[in-house]
C-alpha cells in the first residue's frame, strides 16, 4: 500500500510527542501484526515499511509442508516456541497457489491488500498503535529524567494550593513541589519558570514519578555550577556546603588554580554572580568562604563574617576545636539561634566550641598560649 500522507503525518506526530520517526513506524507495524492475528489467528506475518517509497506492505508468512499439524503437534510447538518463532504452515497445494515453484519445507510469504481489512482490524491497529505511543513517550520521558536524576531542572508553575505546588516538566511530565519542600520566601505565580532540584526519578505503569525539591543544599550546589563557569570547568571546587533552607547557605570554596580568586570569580563583578543565586533562592543569603587545608585557618574563615581571635585545642583525630573570639564578636561567631556556627560545623566538619576572649583569659587558655588580649 502507497499512502504519502502517512510518512508525512509521522515525521509531525515523531516531533509533536518527542519520539522517533522510526518509533512511529515501529509502533504502527505492531499494530498490524495485531490486527493480522486477529483475523488469521497467529501472528506469522511480517511489515514492511519504506519511507522512501512511501510504502508499507503486510505479508503473510508460512512454511510448506506435506501435512497440517494436528492439534497436539500445534500445542507442542507453541509450548517450545516464542510466539516470534512459530510459523504459520501451509500445504504444499495451497503454497503452489501462490508460488509455483514451492516446495516442502520452504518459507514463502504472501502480501496481504491492507486496504481490504476490516473495521474491526483496523481498530486493532489503531489500538495497538495508540497504546503504543504512549508507553514509548512514557519510556522516553522516564529515560530523560532518569538522567537528570540529582540535577537542576526549569519547571513551570501550573497551578498552586496550601499543600503543593503544580510543576510542568516537559515530555508530558507533571509533579508537585509539596511545601515541605518549598522555601519560606517562594511567592510564585502560575505562569513562573522556577529552578528546582531532581531528587529521584521512579518507573511507574503510567508516567514517571519525578520528586523535586528547592530546600535540598545540593539545589545551592547546582545553582553555583549554573552561573559560574569556573566551578562548572572544576578550576574552583565547593569543599563543603551547608544550609538553612531559605534562610542562609554557607559555601566553603577552593581554587585549584593561584592565579584564581575563589571567593572574587564566585561574587563576580559587582557582586552580579552571587546576586543571580541569591534571586533563584528566593533572597536567601549565601557566604561563601575560602577553604584551607591548614585546619586552623579553615576553623577561622568557616565562622566569617565574624573575626576570630585565636583558634586552640585542635584535635586532628576527633576533628575538635576551640576558637576564641572578640567580646564583642561573640553573639556574630554564634549567630541567630546559633545559626553561624551550626553552619560553620556543617560546611567545615569541625566541632567549634566558641568564647569570648575574656573568658579564655580567666580560663588561663591566652596565657598559656602566650596570646596577647586583642
Amino acid at each position: 500500500m502507497i499512502n504519502k500522507a502517512f510518512f508525512e503525518n509521522a515525521k509531525e506526530v515523531a516531533e509533536s510527542k518527542g519520539i522517533s520517526v522510526q518509533d512511529v513506524y515501529d509502533n504502527f507495524a505492531k499494530g498490524l501484526v495485531n490486527s493480522f492475528k486477529k483475523i488469521y489467528g497467529h501472528s506469522s506475518c511480517k511489515v514492511d515499511i519504506n519511507p522512501e517509497k512511501n510504502e508499507i506492505l503486510l505479508y503473510g508468512v508460512y512454511q510448506v509442508v506435506d501435512e497440517l499439524p494436528t492439534e497436539e503437534e500445534l500445542d507442542e510447538e507453541v509450548e517450545n516456541e516464542t510466539e516470534e518463532e512459530q510459523i504459520a504452515k501451509i500445504t504444499l497445494a495451497e503454497a503452489k497457489a501462490i508460488k509455483a515453484s514451492a516446495k516442502v519445507g520452504d518459507i514463502i510469504t504472501k502480501q496481504e491488500n491492507i486496504k481490504n481489512l476490516s473495521r474491526t482490524a483496523i481498530g486493532a491497529v489503531k489500538s495497538v498503535y495508540t497504546q503504543g505511543m504512549r508507553t514509548r513517550q512514557r519510556e522516553i520521558a522516564y529515560e530523560h529524567f532518569k538522567e537528570l536524576e540529582n540535577e537542576m531542572v526549569i519547571a513551570e508553575v501550573t497551578n498552586i494550593t496550601d499543600k503543593y505546588i503544580t510543576l510542568n516538566l516537559g515530555y508530558n511530565v507533571v509533579t508537585v513541589l509539596p511545601v515541605s519542600e518549598k522555601l519560606a520566601n517562594d511567592n510564585f505565580e502560575i505562569g513562573d519558570s522556577i529552578r528546582v532540584y531532581i531528587k529521584k526519578v521512579e518507573q511507574t505503569s503510567k508516567d514517571p514519578k519525578v520528586s523535586v525539591s528547592r530546600s535540598d543544599r545540593n539545589l545551592v550546589t547546582r545553582l553555583m555550577e549554573n552561573y559560574i563557569p569556573e566551578i562548572k570547568s572544576g578550576i574552583i571546587e565547593i569543599k563543603g556546603i551547608a544550609r538553612d533552607p531559605g534562610d542562609r547557605s554557607k559555601i566553603a570554596l577552593f581554587s585549584n588554580d593561584p592565579q584564581v580568586d575563589a571567593i572574587g570569580s564566585c561574587v563576580g563583578t559587582g557582586g552580579e554572580r552571587i546576586k543571580k543565586i541569591v534571586d533563584a533562592l528566593g533572597g536567601e543569603k549565601v557566604d561563601l568562604y575560602k577553604w584551607d587545608e591548614n585546619p586552623e585557618e579553615l576553623i577561622k574563615n568557616s565562622l566569617q563574617p565574624a573575626s576570630v581571635t585565636t583558634v586552640l585545642e585542635v584535635n586532628v583525630k576527633d576533628k575538635t576545636s576551640k576558637v576564641v573570639v572578640p567580646d564583642e564578636q561573640l553573639s556574630l561567631a554564634i549567630g541567630k539561634s546559633g545559626q553561624n556556627v551550626r553552619l560553620a560545623v556543617q560546611s567545615c566538619g569541625w566541632k567549634i566550641d566558641i568564647m569570648p576572649t575574656s573568658e579564655a583569659y580567666e580560663k588561663g587558655l591566652l596565657k598559656l598560649f602566650n596570646i596577647d588580649n586583642e
